[in-house]
């Protein structure tokens, strides 16, 4: 899910399983600051994951894909 999310937010859309978890999202994928907001507000509200379990400095440490999935996991499934 996550690697189509990221997909749908960059220029060329990549094909989603070609995304490798460790590449730097600015760096490799030229993710842009508005992206990376589009990106995690569709991918946290896929997962049902609200926005407000993570602050500045958490988002800010969202570097790569693999990192991003790393940060939502352990909220997935906890609405209640």
């Amino acid at each position: 899910m996550a690697r189509e999310r990221l997909s749908r937010v960059l220029r060329d859309h990549p094909d989603p399983a070609a995304l490798d978890l460790e590449e730097d999202l600015v760096n490799t994928y030229g993710i842009t600051s508005l992206n990376k907001v589009l990106f995690l507000t569709s991918l946290c509200k896929a997962a049902d994951v609200g926005l407000d379990n993570f602050t500045e400095d958490d988002l800010a440490g969202m570097r790569t894909l693999g990192s991003v999935v790393g940060a939502l996991r352990p909220h997935a499934g906890q609405k209640g």
